[in-house]
């Protein structure tokens, strides 16, 4: 995905971010767009319920967010992540975080989410394929952008692009559905 504009409104109002308590992230815009594709799509936003053999369509939004701490990744959901702006997705994203990874996020924290976000940019990773977090039936993965040289209205141009990668149950979602 081509996040040079991206990057750019990041820059733009990282400070103004900062000066109310919040750090502007690309896994803050991440949730937002995340949230507006499930809406559109919503069988990504399902869960599977194996023992009765039904699909549980989700009319909410709790998104996980897989952070990396030194006991394994934990996965803290953000909920209702739609009615959130992105200054408010900003703090709670941090806050998860930061309680994750001191091992003081609460059990109610931990569960109920509808699907996850992992990214591994911030360490370094590039592509890869993440997990399905269970009962969730999708995950999207994030890695590190990187400078790319991209053909754009017939000139080769500078562009940072990101590694995504969707992994998906295929019980319930299709590759076509995926794809699309």
């Amino acid at each position: 995905a081509d996040i040079t504009a991206l990057m750019a409104l990041r820059k733009k109002y990282a400070a103004a971010y900062e000066q109310q308590g919040a750090r502007l992230t690309l896994t803050s815009f991440a949730l937002k767009v995340v949230v507006d594709t499930l809406k559109k799509h919503p069988v990504f936003n399902a869960s599977l319920d194996e023992v009765a053999g039904e699909l549980v369509w989700k009319e909410y939004y709790h998104i996980g967010i897989a952070v990396d701490t030194d006991v394994g990744l934990i996965v803290a959901v953000i909920r209702d992540a739609d009615k959130k702006d992105v200054l408010t997705l900003s703090r709670e994203l941090e806050d998860l975080a930061a309680k994750a990874r001191a091992r003081k996020v609460s059990a109610d924290q931990l569960k109920g989410g509808t699907f996850t976000i992992s990214n591994q940019g911030g360490i370094g990773g590039a592509h890869f394929t993440p997990i399905v977090n269970k009962p969730e039936v999708a995950i999207l993965g994030l890695g590190r952008g990187a400078m790319k040289a991209v053909v754009r209205e017939a000139r080769i141009e500078p562009r940072l692009m990101l590694p995504i990668g969707l992994s998906y149950d295929h019980r319930v979602i299709d590759g076509g559905t995926a794809a699309r």
